[in-house]
């Protein structure tokens, strides 16, 4: 698959996430693009690997999102977890921006 239309450069709060879902290989692939307090923008999986709970919902600080359940931290450029309880990291997806628009490829 190549990169689609995740949303628009706008929808995306300061320090803060939005969920999308895109079409993947098998299915809908729910993805939380983030950006990071320096303004960077990231695709990640939207489901925690130790909770199954959305991370677009949890706090950003610097480069990582914490899950709002347990707590968890993940790097927002690969995807690994940076403390307990996770211990196995959450899938990173390339992103682009093409002036507003925010394109992610999850294939």
């Amino acid at each position: 698959m190549s990169a689609q239309l995740a949303c628009y450069t706008a929808d995306v709060p300061e320090a803060g996430a939005l969920r999308v879902e895109l079409e993947g290989p098998s299915g809908v692939v729910e993805v939380a693009v983030v950006r990071a307090e320096d303004g960077g923008l990231y695709a990640i999986s939207d489901i925690c690997s130790h909770g199954a709970v959305s991370l677009s919902d949890g706090e950003v600080e610097d480069c990582t999102v914490e899950c709002w359940l347990h707590g968890s931290r993940f790097d927002l450029k690969t995807g690994e977890p940076l403390g307990p309880p996770a211990v196995r990291p959450v899938p990173v997806y390339p992103l682009t921006v093409d002036g507003e628009r925010v394109l992610v490829d999850v294939g």
